[in-house]
């Protein structure tokens, strides 16, 4: 996700280079150190210093049936390359600066068009319902992706305890404001708190999930630790992370993104081979630690889970 509106090299062809040649300079220059600082959580034998550790335990879960049997991505990759603005625009930024925020306390609150607002601390949360690994394949809007086990629970669960009313219609995500802790926030590259929003039958979509970990431990803080959304189905940028709140709307709330550029990140995000981004083709994607390039799958590969909730949409126009 770029801010910037002049003629450039698409991120989507830049990626190999930095898969290739910065990741190595960035894990040699870690190795040589002994450590990286990424908010205390393991990484190929690895930990920062223990004052920045306030979660990183081993999770209880069972597998989900809804997981794909594709190759998984390295822990090492998907923890030390990440887009996460609230720390740096920077996609190995992240990893190194979040090692100062604290995910514990925590609490999230339901509240809008439900019968029972409440407040949720971050361990009555992880206790809605039994946690499951989701392997998912996840597909980011500059053409990369990942093969991510998610640790998680439907978000639909949540929904469910608050008991919607029939005023609700959307969903909308608010992340958590700490410029003192996410220096990415100082900057104004967005319009901070970060937000993002769904249809409330997304959110009741059974593949849809708050996740709490990845690789059967707790969020690491540059992957949007104690707790973040995952919706496969769309680009990575709807994934919001760190969440405080989520409220029950009437209306199509505006997100951060769509906020930002318009014509660039519509509500929606669907993962789409033939809706383009203005500036650079979507119809194939590069995986994590691959030379060559796949096609990019309708809706992610979820079609048989999702494609009924947009029949009779123009997926063009509503990106």
């Amino acid at each position: 996700m770029l801010i910037k509106k002049s003629s450039e090299i698409p991120s989507s062809e830049i990626t190999p280079k930095a898969l290739y040649l910065n990741r190595r300079a960035f894990i040699g220059a870690s190795l040589a150190a002994g450590a990286v600082a990424l908010g205390g959580y393991k990484v190929s034998g690895m930990f920062a210093p223990a004052e920045a550790v306030s979660a990183g335990t081993k999770l209880q879960y069972s597998k989900s049936a809804y997981s794909t049997g594709e190759k998984q991505t390295p822990l090492k990759d998907v923890t030390s390359y990440n887009n996460f603005y609230e720390f740096s625009t920077d996609k190995y930024g992240p990893s190194e600066l979040a090692g100062s925020f604290q995910p514990r306390p925590w609490s999230v609150s339901v509240e809008g068009f439900v019968k029972k607002p409440k407040t949720f601390d971050i361990d009555s949360l992880m206790k809605i319902a039994p946690l499951e690994e989701r392997i998912y394949r996840m597909r980011c809007v500059e053409g990369w992706s990942m093969v991510i086990p998610w640790i998680g629970f439907p978000l639909s669960a949540l929904l469910n305890l608050a008991e919607p009313t029939p005023k609700a219609k959307f969903v909308e995500f608010t992340s958590v404001l700490r410029p003192e802790q996410m220096p990415g926030q100082k900057r104004d590259v967005l319009d901070w708190p970060y937000v993002e929003g769904l249809r409330l039958d997304e959110a009741m979509n059974p593949l849809a999930i708050l996740a709490v970990g990845l690789y059967g431990e707790t969020l690491p803080n540059q992957n949007g630790a104690p707790i973040r959304l995952v919706t496969p189905w769309k680009y990575g940028f709807k994934g919001i992370k760190s969440i405080v709140k989520i409220r029950l709307i009437d209306y199509q709330p505006e997100t951060t993104w769509h906020k930002s550029a318009p014509n660039e990140y519509g509500f929606y995000s669907n993962v789409n081979p033939e809706v383009d981004h203005p500036r650079w083709s979507q119809a194939k994607e590069r995986r994590l630690g691959e030379l060559l390039k796949r096609p990019t799958l309708m809706f992610n590969g979820y079609g048989d889970q999702v494609a009924s909730m947009y029949k009779g949409m123009d997926l063009r126009k509503n990106f």
